[in-house]
């Protein structure tokens, strides 16, 4: 039986599991383990998707008569390379790995990997909170093996190495970013030691593939509160290294007595504000770099104090860039991002009492389908400390807001296509593909967005007819 404290955590459906498993572990006589992750999770009562075993010796044999327990047996998946192997139940993934020792070189993340002991795969893990086992093994199932004092670490919401800091992260510096990562999922603090030897080791992190690192940093961005992540990064150095356009936000010039703010900190206090509201990963991607055209485009003037004009448009054409290097996705993903660093001031220059329907209808015309999300990211940006200030441009905020809806119900502008194509066009003048075609059409475009004439077929038709004989065209 498990202990008794371990046993109220794991939910019916694991617990046939590890029952089933501790049944092969009967038969054959190989040890096996539940470690790492699940383990963790267990303790701190999180929800897991996957369970990890570890047993002495073939971790693919293993996993092959521990899927036979199951009916309908699940096809077992093999990683011959690895030596691991894998099956799912429902939405669990279990995968079995023999125990093992690892060696590094110093210019590869790849270890040389040999048989070892539990101790010796348990000491190969990352954090002492991740280094905790449950044995399956009929002398005493459900005890708790924790060799590097995991338990403790959690109690005390501490991220630590199991073994010297500076080795950890020198043989596998992903692991700086996984530091990191726990620490801001968890709301853990990284233990004195673990985090100088991070600041030590960061250039390290030059060896990882940037595939691995952007999917650390997603994961931080996917936390409650992104900012304790992007803070650590910051601070150890490593986003300096990963991600310098970032890094570049940060810090406020001061001339004249006159200063701008920090807009590093501003960055992270709109993306928590968007990840109040919103957990798409995206909207997140472009609070992050909604500002990121800002240390490009600042200027001292002494009439005006710090400038950053254009910096929507600068930072729109470094989202591209960015997206490449940290191998984002180069599809919508990247062009709705694009998107939002683009306009994000759009909808604060709607404020003044003087706004146009024109103005509003252009918004609604370039946002598309993406408004709300625009509007989301906006009202984030508002990051005031002032009550009276917040209070008044959360209030001018709703003005508009109310305006576009207003605006959008009367006149269908969001995504609207023009009610005359190109076809249209050159089959009623009858001439060919040609630049008085283009001129036309996003004449007709401006007058519906300008309130000239309605998003109706019959008034864009006459409109056509005037502006090509205007044109010097004829029917």
């Amino acid at each position: 039986m498990f202990d008794k404290e371990l046993l109220k955590n794991i939910r019916p459906r694991e617990r046939v599991i590890l029952e089933a498993i501790s049944e092969v572990t009967r038969e054959t006589g190989v040890a096996s383990y539940a470690v790492g992750g699940y383990v963790r999770d267990l303790l701190l009562q999180r929800p897991t998707k996957d369970i990890d075993i570890v047993c002495l010796g073939s971790g693919i044999e293993f996993a092959r008569k521990a899927a036979q327990k199951f009916s309908p047996v699940p096809p077992v998946t093999v990683f011959k390379n690895f030596g691991t192997a894998m099956f799912k139940l429902d939405d669990l993934e279990i995968e079995f790995v023999g125990a093992r020792k690892e060696s590094y070189s110093r210019s590869s993340r790849k270890p040389i990997v040999e048989s070892g002991t539990l101790q010796d795969d348990l000491s190969r893990r990352d954090f002492t909170i991740n280094a905790l086992a449950i044995s399956l093994n009929p002398e005493d199932q459900g005890k708790l093996l924790d060799p590097f004092g995991g338990l403790k670490d959690l109690e005390k919401k501490i991220i630590r190495t199991p073994l010297d800091p500076d080795i950890t992260f020198s043989d596998d510096p992903l692991r700086m970013m996984r530091a990191v990562r726990f620490a801001a999922q968890l709301h853990f603090r990284i233990e004195s030691a673990t985090l100088y030897a991070i600041q030590r080791n960061a250039g390290r992190i030059e060896i990882v593939s940037m595939e691995r690192i952007t999917d650390e940093l997603n994961k931080i961005i996917m936390t409650d509160k992104p900012s304790i992540g992007f803070k650590l990064l910051f601070d150890t150095g490593l986003l300096k290294r990963i991600f310098p356009e970032m890094a570049a936000l940060q810090g406020a010039e001061h001339i004249d007595g006159r200063g701008h703010k920090d807009n590093f900190y501003h960055t992270l206090q709109v993306l928590d504000n968007v990840c109040r509201v919103s957990d798409n990963l995206w909207l997140r991607w472009a609070a992050i770099l909604h500002d990121i055209g800002k240390p490009a485009t600042k200027r001292y003037d002494p009439r005006l104090g710090w400038t950053f004009h254009g910096h929507e448009v600068v930072g729109a054409r470094m989202v591209p860039r960015i997206f490449r290097k940290l191998k984002l996705p180069l599809n919508e993903k990247m062009k709705f991002v694009e998107k939002m660093v683009r306009l994000h001031l759009r909808p604060i220059g709607l404020n003044r009492k003087d706004i146009t329907d024109s103005a509003i209808r252009r918004l609604l015309f370039d946002a598309g389908d993406d408004i709300d999300d625009l509007m989301t990211l906006c009202n984030a940006d508002i990051t005031t400390k002032n009550p009276a200030k917040m209070k008044r441009y959360l209030a001018n905020f709703e003005v508009v807001r109310q305006k576009l809806r207003e605006i959008e119900e009367k006149d269908r502008i969001r995504n609207f296509q023009p009610p005359i194509s190109g076809e249209d066009i050159m089959q009623y003048f009858n001439i060919p593909p040609s630049k008085p075609v283009g001129i036309i059409k996003d004449a007709i475009k401006d007058a519906i967005l300008d309130g000239i004439i309605r998003n109706d077929r019959k008034e864009a038709f006459q409109f056509m007819i005037q502006k090509g004989k205007e044109l010097g065209l004829t029917k």
